[in-house]
């Protein structure tokens, strides 16, 4: 029982160590935002340190993805029939990058995408406060790199992105619009009318 007693005590103290392991975080020559547990080199720049097991609130990513997505969350906006969102969104899954699609399909849409920087371009990536509008996946990895994340996927296997949402989420559309008065509603013109006609089924106003 006595031996017994000890291995349990060995097992709690190594289980004690890694849950307190020390991690860094920190800034190479080169721009390049680097996590690991092991110290950082003598040139590295803008060194913080941080104890693991604190949890991050993104479930069981990898201490570098919890800590980028939480300081750096990506956003992509896209809409119905658009290659160039279909490759955004490939070039995300497959670099393994944890992302929110948010859908940009009526007025209220719009709206918000513009709310959020757009200018027309579907698809859009938000990364942090970064923007790129338009696909272009030389831009895009440039970005996500600079922003801290690892180049190739670190994703657990059971790992899934959330599921498409609207940009404007449609009971808070509804809200608003029954929070209008009817003269407010007769003299402001929805936002269909102040866009270009759309191209196929695509939103109006916007180019890809």
């Amino acid at each position: 029982m006595k031996r017994l007693l000890q291995s349990c005590s060995v097992l709690m103290l190594l289980c004690a160590a890694t849950a307190h392991a020390q991690l860094y975080k920190w800034v190479g020559p080169d721009g390049k935002i680097t996590y690991s547990d092991a110290p950082p080199p003598k040139t590295a720049a803008k060194v913080e340190t941080r104890v693991a097991g604190g949890g991050s609130g993104s479930g069981d990513l990898p201490f570098e993805l919890a800590e980028v997505t939480r300081s750096q969350p990506v956003t992509l906006y896209t809409t119905r029939n658009c290659a160039a969102c279909d490759d955004g969104r490939k070039l995300l899954t497959e670099r393994g990058i944890p992302f929110q699609e948010k859908t940009v399909n009526s007025n209220e849409d719009i709206a918000r995408y513009k709310q959020a920087g757009g200018d027309g371009n579907l698809p859009m990536l938000t990364i942090g406060r970064s923007k790129e509008t338009g696909y272009e996946a030389g831009a895009w990895n440039t970005v996500l790199t600079s922003a801290g994340y690892p180049e190739t996927s670190r994703l657990p296997r059971s790992y899934r992105n959330p599921a498409p949402v609207a940009a404007a989420p449609a009971p808070q559309a509804v809200a608003a619009e029954k929070s209008r008065s009817p003269e407010q509603s007769a003299s402001q013109p929805s936002s269909a009318t102040e866009l270009p006609p759309a191209i196929g089924n695509a939103p109006p106003g916007f180019r890809f």
